[in-house]
């Protein structure tokens, strides 16, 4: 019986025992367990901002550059592109001066412009009909685009669906120009060329118009733009780099009150409004452009009687300041409007 006893004892102490001991274990697993958790979640809001900062970090860091083109679409680099294609001369240039390198470019960009492009820079087709098997095959990482060529947006869409970087630019005035040259130096990391080639040339331009005197709207000088071609000839108003120029020397354009100017040149209201200054810039081909404007509207003999021609300020404008868009020569641009309006003060 005290055997039994004995035995009994150590029975119920045995048991007691484990019980402790597992009661210790899971005390401490569950200490275990919490300090876990409170490493890894040591806030809930903490950790869901912690978390977020963290994915947006990894997701910057993707990315190269980005910015939203003419289109309103936003382009984005994971790294500086290396093979770029301009489907336009002055865009061509406006990359150049920004310092970038083209391997492919349209045909104007070597007709109208001396970029100095090498040898082996490929022409692929012309800036209205862009060849868009010789850009695939060139393996472009960038292409540079206009929504106002129609061609330009028909291949864009095949760019999209190759995930071909590509982007729109629209420039009619220096702002744009500035704005362009502003997104393609970040793009190549060259800001010094962004303040040579655009804030230089906006100071200069900046510095021409500050010497304007302030004109009486009933005494600012009235004048007529147009843009000869071989087939006719139209006037211009506000949607032209020209035309924006005039308006900057408080000129007031008379297509601007006229709107049928713009579709048809009107000898009638030419001879009513009678400008001070008629300026012209011949398209394509200068030579037979100005033959048909004088063979049209000039061989009316009340030509000859206008204010402005009787007065010789009929002035033929250089292309390639006035026509073709001057980038980083804008500011000569406004230079050789204001000696013209101004000689008394930018001789």
């Amino acid at each position: 019986m005290n055997v039994r006893r004995k035995n009994n004892r150590i029975g119920n102490h045995s048991t007691a025992t484990r019980i402790i001991y597992i009661l210790v274990i899971f005390a401490l697993l569950t200490l275990m367990f919490a300090g876990c958790n409170q490493k890894e979640y040591p806030d809930e809001d903490t950790n869901t901002e912690t978390i977020k900062d963290e994915v947006l970090d990894e997701v910057a860091s993707d990315v190269y550059y980005s910015f939203t083109d003419a289109n309103g679409n936003e382009v984005e680099f994971t790294e500086k592109p290396q093979r770029v294609v301009s489907l336009m001369g002055s865009y061509a240039e406006t990359w150049i001066l920004a310092g970038g390198d083209l391997i492919g470019v349209t045909e104007d960009a070597m007709t109208d412009r001396d970029l100095g492009l090498p040898a082996d820079t490929q022409i692929i087709g012309t800036v209205k009909e862009p060849n868009l098997e010789e850009i695939i095959a060139l393996s472009p990482d960038f292409v540079i685009l206009s929504p106002d060529m129609s061609g330009h947006v028909d291949v864009a869409e095949t760019f999209k669906q190759m995930d071909i970087v590509h982007a729109f630019f629209k420039v009619e005035h220096f702002e744009d120009y500035l704005n362009m040259l502003k997104i393609c130096t970040d793009i190549t990391g060259n800001s010094e060329l962004y303040e040579k080639n655009g804030l230089e040339v906006k100071k200069q331009i900046d510095d021409i118009l500050a010497k304007v005197p302030d004109i009486d709207e009933d005494d600012r000088s009235e004048v007529l733009f147009i843009r000869a071609f071989s087939s006719g000839a139209k006037a211009k108003s506000d949607d032209n780099m020209t035309c924006k120029i005039l308006d900057d020397f408080k000129t007031v354009n008379i297509a601007a009150k006229h709107e049928s100017l713009l579709e048809e040149l009107s000898m009638e209201i030419i001879i009513l409004e009678d400008p001070d200054y008629i300026f012209v810039v011949p398209m394509a081909d200068t030579e037979k452009s100005l033959q048909a404007l004088e063979d049209g509207i000039q061989k009316n003999p009340a030509w000859s009687t206008l204010s402005a021609v009787e007065n010789n300020r009929y002035y033929v404008l250089p292309k390639e300041l006035f026509h073709y868009k001057p980038n980083a020569r804008w500011g000569e641009s406004y230079e050789y409007i204001a000696k013209i309006l101004y000689p008394e003060i930018f001789e």
